[in-house]
């Protein structure tokens, strides 16, 4: 039985299905983005055991690349998640948005990508750097990271000057390589984190370039709703 992982513009389910499920779902409406975080995530679905379903919020910016964009993005994230039905809910943005909300009004457990990648970081080496799509960006991840309380782990963030579409692309990699070993050589960094969810499809291959560990959040973020769900938790 091949993983069950999918993508979609829309937000139905095979109703057939029994498995526990895992809704990730992408805030901005790039569908192209929804796909690389499906295919990022496809070897973590367990055949026969649960199902991950990626979803887009169609009626979201092309890219979330600013505060605006977040707080536009918050309630319609949530009110998605409180429509569809699912045993755990990943919010595949690097900026969290509508995760505190989400967890005020939904009962299933919630993830934001940041967040749960940090906490992965954390328990991969003692320092991590981000790469960040923005110098704006940047100032975003830093107060989040504050309020985690994980400022003192953080080596640093080293913006590409990418949107979101194009951090998805073949062109933007090489740059994605070179602020990851700047975060290496110059940071002193030994874990790096993706900080866009359109980063997914060159985990590999920056990580075999830099030589450590390489974060791609939604990952971090399913894997911990797979432990919630595999554990027998139901809350």
């Amino acid at each position: 039985m091949q993983p069950r992982v999918t993508a979609s513009s829309c937000i139905a389910r095979d109703t057939e299905s029994d498995m526990p499920l895992i809704r990730v779902i992408n805030p901005n409406s790039d569908i192209a983005v929804t796909a690389a975080i499906a295919a990022g995530v496809a070897p973590l679905a367990i055949p026969g055991r649960v199902e991950i379903l990626c979803e887009t919020l169609a009626s979201g910016p092309i890219g979330i690349e600013n505060e605006r964009h977040v707080a536009e993005v918050a309630v319609p994230t949530v009110d998605l998640m409180k429509e569809r039905p699912a045993d755990a809910y990943v919010i595949a943005c690097y900026s969290d948005p509508g995760l505190a909300l989400a967890r005020e009004e939904l009962t299933k457990p919630v993830f934001g990508i940041m967040e749960s990648a940090i906490m992965l970081a954390c328990a991969r080496g003692a320092r991590f750097g981000v790469i960040a799509l923005s110098e704006r960006s940047i100032k975003r991840h830093v107060r989040a990271i504050g309020g985690m309380g994980m400022t003192g782990r953080l080596a640093g963030e080293r913006a590409v000057g990418v949107s979101v579409a194009e951090s998805a692309g073949e062109a933007a990699l090489a740059a994605l390589i070179e602020a990851g070993r700047l975060l290496c050589s110059e940071d002193g960094a030994d874990v790096v984190i993706l900080g866009c969810a359109g980063m997914a499809r060159h985990r590999a291959e920056i990580e075999q370039e830099i030589g450590v560990p390489v974060i791609d959040p939604t990952q971090a973020a399913v894997s911990l709703a797979l432990g919630v769900i595999l554990s027998g938790s139901s809350i």
